[in-house]
């Protein structure tokens, strides 16, 4: 069983930055993000709370809702590099506007889902899938994960077995969390329980 959370809302995302393996800190309304996922998993975990492990991505953004989520779960967080974003290299941190004046051309015929992989110097999409199905291979009991946008979605396409279009086209919010559970995943966002799944 797999709780994966996506950080708060960061500065870079009000701006529309490709923010990678580079950083900016939440927003107060990530902050709020951040205290109520934690309230909602909590209660979401319950009884079963302490056979749970926190694991999370080492970029601030995923530190720093570790820490709002630690505060409500009393659980201890490891680091793990291979939760990280996926990074677009030299292209980290910035806009498509302002990669699309920098490097001409490199975007065309891209969309708004697979941009991310036509940096010259980024990671694959087949290697991040290669770390994320690590990543979960290597999971050995009930973890709450905290990741980030698109590789949460790369994290997601995997374990269900979605194609690379189905999983690029995922959803990515921030007010609520996934739960990964038997091949399949659905979305809770506290609100009631179970809000959707894996085909739709």
């Amino acid at each position: 069983m797999i709780y994966l959370l996506r950080h708060g809302e960061t500065v870079w995302n009000t701006l529309g930055r490709f923010q990678g393996q580079k950083d900016s800190p939440l927003t107060a309304r990530g902050i709020e993000q951040a205290d109520f996922i934690a309230k909602v998993l909590c209660r979401e975990l319950s009884e079963d709370l302490r056979s749970f492990e926190i694991q999370v991505s080492p970029l601030g953004r995923t530190r720093q809702t570790a820490g709002r989520v630690k505060r409500a779960l009393s659980l201890v967080s490891i680091e793990d590099t291979r939760l990280m974003e996926v990074t677009a290299g030299s292209w980290d941190g910035m806009t498509k506007f302002e990669i699309d004046s920098e490097f001409p051309g490199a975007l065309d015929d891209s969309d708004v889902f697979d941009w991310y992989f036509r940096s010259p110097d980024g990671e694959r999409f087949d290697d991040a899938c290669n770390r994320a199905k690590a990543w979960i291979a290597d999971i050995q009991r009930p973890t709450v994960a905290i990741s980030h946008g698109l590789f949460g979605r790369i994290i997601r396409g995997v374990y269900a077995g979605l194609s690379k279009g189905e999983m690029l086209e995922l959803p990515v919010p921030q007010d609520g969390f996934y739960r990964l559970h038997e091949g399949d995943f659905s979305f809770i966002d506290g609100s009631s329980s179970v809000t959707g799944s894996a085909r739709i």
